[in-house]
């Protein structure tokens, strides 16, 4: 019985998003036409772009970014653990639970040494 909900909630879902895509196209009107290259340079303000379509971004945004949602996930992990924690005491689970994230929060710990001393968060 459940798998028929699941087999009819995938058709229907498909075939909705097919019909309203379709139904978009039909709506959105004839796409060949009015296609200018001022149609497709990208808006600024009425301002000319000063950027060249060649021109390189540092790898050190992208290094930063990286560097940035690994420590944001390392706080996502940690703030569920730090609210069940009474719970896991109770339990008698609290030294095991305390220990690993001792363990996680010290390969954290090595890993924002090991930044700093490759000068991964330095802007040269």
């Amino acid at each position: 019985m459940p798998l028929g909900g699941v087999l009819f909630l995938t058709i229907f879902i498909a075939l909705f998003g097919t019909l309203l895509i379709f139904l978009a196209r039909a709506m959105g009107g004839d796409q060949t036409r009015n296609q200018t290259g001022v149609k497709f340079d990208p808006y600024e303000c009425g301002i000319p772009g000063q950027e060249k379509k060649d021109t390189k971004v540092s790898v050190k945004f992208y290094l930063t970014a990286i560097l940035f949602i690994l420590f944001d996930i390392e706080i996502i992990f940690m703030y569920p653990w730090a609210i069940t924690f009474r719970d896991f005491i109770e339990a008698g689970a609290g030294t095991a639970v305390g220990l690993s994230m001792l363990i996680f929060l010290l390969i954290f710990i090595f890993g924002l040494f090991w930044e700093i001393k490759s000068k991964a968060l330095e802007w040269d």
